[in-house]
């Protein structure tokens, strides 16, 4: 097939007599996003009984964006020509196949390894053709908005209780190493029969793979895209994964007898905390005063949340005295960093839609969120830099990172008001 064809994507409505399609492909995002982050809590797993050090483990955990990022900037392009549902179909056969993978990491770091990253281009493509087959589903038969919220709300359950799950079975359930994927798997298989079942939205075209490249990145040229929104798009996951992993893993000795439940449920809280500050996020954005371009509110609020947080995280790294009220704080800062995630990722999907061209808004947003992705190194950073400085130092650290941000994104938006 020639990669230099251009032709438009051909959407078909889906019927309006099939109103649950809709909740097939999302059930699929569900199980792809249970196992992108039911990883969160074995990483305190493979630490406390496999000797692996803090900064392996959390290097291994953020490979996920090692796949994650092509993944993205493929497979959304990839399913407008050739369709949703076979890209979707792949990606949870993949997610699948990680989680057989990871079954093994107890026999080597190089299990662990391929299958966070295997894990990664799963995500990537489902979270890409998936969202988007999603909304195309929900088009005939819901109000405008209700798709977009539909996928976010899928891919957050599972990120919200996949970890808390595998958490569950890792602390309490038999082969700790094992059984905290199994759930998933059972998850995806069921999701597969129903994807079997679940209408095409896009027709295939058997010419015109590629408009320009599958890495065509697009948004490059705009300053204000440049200069505020890929800033700080690393801090929407940064602060995520901070919250998730590598607090939890300083906390994590106060409450010995549970500490696998309380990493995974420290992944839940923050991802949670990020869905239920969404709804308000996007009022802002909709008011007059949010849409002020040269003083962005949600901007401010966001990077504010996650300077804030951590400020408080640096402080109850600081408080290890405390015994198990530091692992109660850390879930307290869990929220607010959660809600700093969620600020900024509506904040910056509102802008890049503002931003982009038609013909630019998928490429536009796929570059995005392979930047805020790179967040998931910050947990291996901070374990990294551990020689160097104390935590509760390396966190004052990232909340000056935090504020400087602010201010220079702040004054780019100033300077781009008028784009």
């Amino acid at each position: 097939m020639s990669l230099t064809d251009v032709e438009k994507t051909a959407v078909q409505s889906p019927p309006r007599t099939h109103k649950e399609t809709w909740a097939r492909a999302a059930l699929a995002l569900t199980a792809v996003g249970w196992g992108a982050n039911q990883f969160a809590p074995m990483v305190l797993l493979y630490r406390e009984r496999l000797g692996v050090s803090a900064s392996a483990a959390e290097a291994i955990f953020g490979l996920y964006a090692a796949g994650l990022v092509p993944g993205l900037l493929v497979a959304g392009p990839l399913s407008d020509r050739v369709g949703r549902r076979p890209v979707v179909t792949f990606a949870v056969l993949l997610s699948m196949l990680s989680g057989v993978v990871l079954m093994l990491g107890s026999h080597g770091l190089a299990w662990l390894s391929t299958g966070r990253v295997l894990m990664g281009v799963a995500s990537g493509a489902a979270f890409s053709a998936g969202s988007a087959w999603v909304k195309e589903l929900s088009a005939a038969n819901a109000a405008a908005g209700a798709g977009a919220r539909r996928a976010s709300i899928a891919m957050t359950a599972g990120f919200g209780i996949g970890p808390l799950v595998a958490g569950v079975l890792a602390q309490w359930g038999p082969t700790a190493y094992e059984t905290p994927y199994i759930p998933q798997l059972v998850l995806a298989a069921f999701a597969l029969v129903l994807l079997a079942r679940t209408p095409e939205t896009v027709r295939r075209r058997q010419s015109g793979v590629l408009r320009g490249g599958l890495l065509r990145l697009r948004g490059f040229s705009d300053r204000r895209f440049v200069g505020v929104v890929l800033p700080l798009a690393p801090w929407v996951f940064g602060a995520a994964t901070i919250a998730m992993v590598y607090l939890p893993g300083l906390t994590a000795g106060h409450v010995k007898g549970i500490s696998l439940f309380y990493a995974g449920a420290a992944a839940m809280v923050t991802a949670m905390s990020g869905v239920l500050i969404q709804p308000f996020a996007r009022r802002v954005a909709a008011s007059p005063a949010g849409r002020d371009r040269a003083r962005p509110r949600l901007l401010t609020q966001g990077v504010a949340l996650v300077t804030v947080g951590t400020l408080a995280d640096a402080g109850v790294a600081a408080l290890s005295g405390l015994g198990a009220w530091q692992a109660v704080l850390t879930l307290l800062a869990a929220v607010v960093m959660g809600f700093g995630y969620g600020v900024l990722l509506v904040f910056g999907l509102a802008e890049v839609q503002r931003l982009a061209p038609p013909e630019d808004l998928a490429g536009m947003t796929a570059v995005f969120q392979a930047f805020s992705y790179l967040g998931f190194a910050a947990p291996y950073l901070l374990s990294a830099l551990k020689n160097v400085a104390s935590p509760s130092t390396l966190l004052l650290a990232v909340a000056v990172l935090g504020a400087l941000t602010m201010v220079v994104t702040l004054r780019n938006a100033r300077a781009t008001a008028d784009r």
